[in-house]
């Protein structure tokens, strides 16, 4: 049943806020009164576009405990917590659940490359140690393993914790699969805003979003439209909200997306290493902030 899912709608895939290479706590609870207030239904802390990989343990104990508390309730709270290693996910896993968080985003292992049976096993033991509702999360560009249409299903059918999954793989035809076949009250989100709407169109239950972070309001509306199967409308939403997705992916994100939250004073441009921020008055910094101008007043 749609009870069961963590969320139907749009959640961020939050940005974290940095300050002179420390975590900018201030920012990060504005951002997330910024989406609570554009009408998202959850938000997703320490995914990719959160730059995990180099988030320190201690920084992200201190993420999800702010997250948890600022956020109270108001909507779901879901962790990235999944890694190439599977003592280090349940580990983080715990944490989360000990903090009250409301679910666990878990990546398809990356680097190491697990069978699909290593992958189940994996996704077991974290749902065993941690208990938490579980989005398992497939994004073959940068992990090199793609979790196959009947291993989300396999799971979805004999691991109660496994709740949905957020497919960016960028295939089509691999999620019409997991739509035609998942259980009732699985959730199917989309991890590529310009694939939202196809993924609305077939009976999705909405999307983990970049664009979110600068544009809540109006994705809500497009992801809103969709699933009141008014495509007409979502379309509509979708084509005018297409550069901005588009414009998102001109760089490695999140470093797109960071510079547009930076120009609209919700944060910093800082990264981390490896990640830089854009050159000033580049032409790729001005194709990025002209894409969002129409949405949002940004200094060009």
């Amino acid at each position: 049943m749609a009870d069961n899912l963590l969320f139907r709608g749009v959640a961020p895939a939050l940005l974290t806020p940095f300050s002179d290479n420390d975590i900018d706590l201030p920012a990060f609870r504005r951002l997330i009164d910024y989406q609570i207030e554009g009408g998202v239904d959850g938000l997703v802390v320490l995914g990719t576009t959160g730059e995990n990989p180099t988030v320190t343990d201690e920084e992200r104990r201190r993420l999800v405990d702010a997250a948890v508390a600022h956020t109270d309730g108001r909507v779901p709270v879901i962790i990235g917590t999944g890694t190439n290693s599977t003592a280090d996910s349940i580990a983080y896993s715990r944490e989360a659940a000990d903090a009250g968080a409301d679910g666990l985003l878990v990546v398809g292992p990356y680097y190491n490359k697990p069978s699909q049976q290593g992958f189940v096993a994996h996704v077991e033991a974290i749902a065993q140690a941690a208990g938490l509702p579980i989005i398992l999360y497939n994004v073959p560009g940068r992990t090199s393993f793609n979790v196959e249409p009947e291993t989300v299903l396999h799971l979805a059918e004999t691991v109660p914790q496994v709740r949905g999954v957020k497919e960016a793989s960028g295939d089509p035809a691999q999620i019409a699969d997991i739509l035609a076949h998942c259980p009732n009250g699985f959730g199917v989100y989309s991890g590529d805003d310009e694939i939202t709407l196809p993924l609305l169109a077939m009976g999705g239950d909405g999307v983990v979003s970049v664009i979110s972070n600068a544009l809540p309001e109006p994705l809500c509306q497009l992801v809103r439209a969709g699933l009141r199967d008014d495509i007409a409308k979502a379309r509509e939403q979708h084509f005018d909200l297409l550069p901005a997705m588009r414009a998102c992916f001109l760089e490695t994100n999140p470093v797109p997306i960071k510079t547009v939250c930076a120009a609209l004073g919700l944060m910093t441009e800082d990264l981390r290493l490896p990640l830089v921020p854009l050159e000033p008055n580049t032409p790729v910094r001005q194709r990025i902030l002209s894409a969002f101008d129409p949405h949002v007043s940004v200094d060009l």
